[in-house]
């Protein structure tokens, strides 16, 4: 054993504890200087986080760059003192600063190609129907700066004045007619100047046709002659009758609310906009919402807001992304493995929208917008509007339309008609194939409620969209009425000169069941999915957001979109929603509300008849 004992030291009881006393003294020196130095270290590293979160610290991050997000990233940034992220999922709308070189988006006519392809769009698609064949509907949805109104199809339809009272009614307090129509005036620079209906001040230019093309004429003096009224602004006094339609384009070019509200906007240095950014999750302190988490070029980030987190990706990702964080229905949460923030049932539910068919008859003259879709005739309207921004391209072509009543006894128009001097076929994804004329038709208050709810818990899943279309006998029968009251008016005198063989639905289809079968087999979506995040009292269990639009049961989280309304509007759903985020700017920033008392509306002079 002598090699063990090889230079070792010998010591006395009393030098070998001195020295295990050293020892343990110098062990524990260590651990209380390695203790300090980690308390060092994890506070420099909580103060390298906060003020890294302080670095990306705003007073508001707004989710979706859309038709409601654009609104508010201006309204919000007007004040100077206020901090502004706007995050949006899609692309800008502009290439090297130019709209030229996006013309798929900025040429009016050219709204098919984005609503064909998942460049800038959601690409939606609902459950199988099977009220309507087992078919799956398609849902285009804005994925781009200005969101859908970058995609649509540029219509500038207010609803009526009764559809505001409703929601009032419906427990969004001070959103009745009195309290709205300010909104869409402060919004609105209508062409035609400003009036007690129209805005003439505000960013959303808004315009009429310029085509004066022949069967647009032809339509509106059919439907005089079926009885009907013409009305000179079916967003003014008289939503009732037919007339020349509104739409948001100026100068030849679409007027999305990228161009209308956010442009203007970018070079404030108190608004910061992150396109192709991906909002995967509201974070949370208890039920406290402190910001947001996002994914960018592949990377996991967080961005937080010390005022409010706003909401304004849509009536389909805005619901979407409050069950991925935890609120919405507790149960269906609890099964996804998604910790619940807040228990409120309402999210995702009383999905409104509207459906719409088309009846096509062929023309016995070459006017239609058939020749225009031939190749070379392609090429000479597109250079022409790319070089001046006028011509065939600076329209969408839907310039005349109008509301009806189905029957006797309904109050105000819940039928809604788009004319075109052309033929659609599958949202345009398939080419006209003959000189044609047709009506989008659709009732505008169905009674068919849906609902969406998570598929899994990635962010990149598109939620399961079941809309329950023609899921009541009275949608059914609205339906029938669409397509005998629009046959009546193409059998007019005014179409004599134009009038060929009906294509769809087709002289085969006469009864009843025969028209209900075609409204099965043709009818489509008119892209107005709405009210998943309703708005509503305190005391109503389904609604979702108040009417300060703050979510119900948590802190400083607002949604402010198309979701939020309690019902569907009786019309196109762009003008309502840019009037909601106005009117919602104002509540965030504390002003007291607009209100204009006592504006006439028009009310038929009796319901005994339905015309």
């Amino acid at each position: 054993m002598s090699h063990l004992m090889k230079g070792v030291k010998w010591c006395s009881p009393g030098n070998w504890i001195h020295k295990v006393t050293g020892t343990l003294f110098k062990a524990d020196t260590l651990k209380t200087i390695w203790h300090i130095k980690e308390q060092q270290f994890q506070i420099s590293r909580t103060a390298s986080q906060l003020s890294s979160e302080k670095a990306d610290s705003y007073n508001y991050v707004i989710v979706g760059a859309g038709s409601a997000g654009c609104v508010l990233a201006n309204r919000l940034t007007e004040d100077p003192l206020s901090t502004v992220l706007l995050l949006e999922a899609g692309p800008k709308d502009t290439l090297l600063g130019s709209k030229r070189f996006m013309w798929k988006i900025h040429m009016p006519a050219a709204l098919t190609y984005n609503l064909c392809d998942e460049k800038y769009n959601w690409y939606y698609h609902t459950t199988p129907q099977k009220l309507m064949d087992n078919r799956i509907m398609y849902w285009p949805r804005g994925r781009v700066w200005g969101g859908s109104s970058s995609l649509n199809a540029m219509v500038y339809i207010r609803g009526h004045a009764e559809d505001y009272n409703r929601w009032s009614r419906e427990g969004a307090v001070g959103w009745d007619y009195e309290h709205c129509l300010p909104y869409f005036k402060k919004a609105q620079t209508h062409e035609l100047g400003p009036d007690q209906y129209r805005g003439g001040n505000g960013p959303l230019y808004v315009s009429r046709g310029k085509t004066n093309h022949p069967l647009h004429h032809a339509f509106l003096e059919a439907t005089q002659q079926a009885g009907y009224p013409f009305t000179d602004d079916m967003n003014g006094y008289q939503q009732e009758g037919f007339g020349w339609m509104d739409m948001t384009i100026h100068q030849g070019q679409r007027w999305s609310t990228a161009s209308a509200y956010l442009r203007p906007a970018i070079s404030r240095p108190n608004l910061s906009v992150a396109e192709k950014t991906l909002v995967t999750k509201i974070l949370f302190q208890g039920t406290k919402s402190i910001g947001v988490e996002y994914v960018k070029n592949g990377q996991r980030k967080k961005a937080f807001a010390s005022n409010e987190v706003i909401l304004s990706g849509g009536a389909i990702n805005s619901p979407q992304l409050l069950m991925l964080s935890g609120i919405g229905n507790a149960d269906d949460l609890k099964k996804m493995g998604i910790p619940v923030v807040c228990h409120l049932p309402g999210v995702g539910q009383n999905l409104q929208d509207h459906l719409e068919v088309y009846v096509q008859q062929k023309c016995t003259k070459p006017i239609t917008l058939y020749s225009a879709q031939k190749p070379v005739n392609m090429v000479r309207i597109g250079l022409e509007w790319l070089w001046k921004f006028t011509g065939e391209g600076a329209t969408a072509h839907l310039e005349s339309g109008g509301f009806i009543r189905s029957e006797p006894g309904v109050p105000h128009p819940n039928i809604q008609f788009h004319f075109l001097p052309s033929q659609v076929i599958d949202h345009g994804r398939v080419a006209s194939t003959m000189e044609a004329y047709q009506v989008h038709v659709g009732p505008m208050r169905s009674t068919s409620v849906g609902w969406l709810k998570l598929r899994s818990t990635d962010p990149n899943d598109h939620p399961i969209i079941e809309p329950n279309y023609l899921s009541t006998e009275r949608d059914i029968w609205e339906f029938r009425q669409c397509v005998k009251l629009t046959r009546e008016i193409f059998a007019q005198k005014a179409f004599e000169d134009f009038r060929g063989p009906e294509i769809q639905p087709g002289n085969h289809v006469q009864s009843d069941k025969e028209i209900d079968a075609f409204v099965r087999q043709k009818a489509d979506s008119a892209y107005h999915p709405s009210c998943t995040c309703k708005m509503g009292q305190l005391s109503d269990s389904t609604a979702v957001v108040d009417p300060e639009t703050k979510v119900i049961g948590v802190e400083n989280l607002r949604v402010v979109d198309a979701s939020i309304m309690p019902s569907v509007v009786s019309g196109n759903l762009n003008a309502p929603t840019i009037m909601i985020a106005e009117k919602a700017a104002d509540i965030i920033k504390g002003l007291p509300p607009l209100q204009e008392k006592n504006v006439p509306v028009y009310k038929p002079k009796t319901l005994e008849t339905q015309r």
